[in-house]
């Protein structure tokens, strides 16, 4: 599974707290993390994924040269050496720019099985995540904060509409139907409908990337996610010239 953790760059004590341990307890779950390698939430969630050795898809907003902010740098090292992704649609060479910060969370929704806000003001770029997430049909989730607080008046709204409430990790596994992961169970519950289908195929075969997606029988952006995913879990492996193999 896949769950994008997400909210405000000026982020508080509180919603450090409450990213941190989210983000580690899904981690310890079983589960990767995805996010947008920003400033605040973004980065304290990947940060806890890397303190808690799993995985986590960093999306980018320019090119895979263009860690944005450069600040970021280090974790982005950090990340891909523990066997997570930094993912763009940008090529290299191409600089983050805010236009395109939008469109960075639109992947960011289409990679997550469910998108989690922790801590997000009333006009956070967080909340075009959930308005993607919405279109795509997927969970939304929020957690409360004090009525107080500017940082958490868009998570409140967005209860207010419908989000699910989240206060534990356990809270969004329940809301998936997934139940609490044991070690020996990641590997089962760790795959979706789709990871399942691409698996099926290369069993019989099948292994280029053009004829899997002929056969799956999904859209564009499932597909991509599933493969992502696979081979970040080690099930499977690009040789090159959109050809795969069974790990």
């Amino acid at each position: 599974m896949c769950f994008a953790i997400v909210g405000s760059r000026k982020m508080t004590p509180y919603g450090h707290a409450v990213t941190t341990k989210l983000a580690t307890d899904l981690t310890r779950a079983g589960v990767t993390v995805v996010s947008g390698l920003a400033l605040g939430v973004d980065a304290a969630a990947q940060r806890a994924v890397v303190a808690a050795g799993g995985k986590t898809i960093a999306v980018l907003a320019g090119g895979l040269d263009a860690i944005h902010p450069a600040s970021h740098a280090g974790l982005a090292r950090q990340i891909v050496d523990l066997g997570g992704v930094l993912a763009s649609e940008y090529t290299v060479g191409v600089p983050a720019h805010k236009s395109q910060f939008i469109a960075r969370n639109r992947l960011v929704a289409a990679l997550a099985d469910a998108v989690i806000i922790t801590e997000a003001a009333i006009k956070s770029g967080s909340l075009h995540t959930a308005d993607f997430a919405l279109d795509l049909g997927k969970p939304i989730c929020a957690v409360p904060g004090p009525i107080t607080s500017n940082t958490s008046q868009g998570t409140n709204q967005l209860l207010k509409n419908g989000a699910h409430v989240i206060a534990c990790a356990q809270d969004v596994l329940d809301i998936l139907g997934i139940g609490p992961l044991t070690s020996k169970q990641q590997t089962i519950f760790g795959l979706n409908p789709q990871q399942m289908k691409i698996l099926s195929l290369m069993q019989t075969g099948v292994n280029k990337s053009e004829e899997l997606y002929a056969k799956a029988g999904m859209n564009e952006s499932d597909f991509a996610q599933a493969l992502t995913m696979l081979e970040i879990h080690g099930h499977i492996r690009s040789l090159g010239s959109s050809n795969w193999q069974l790990l």
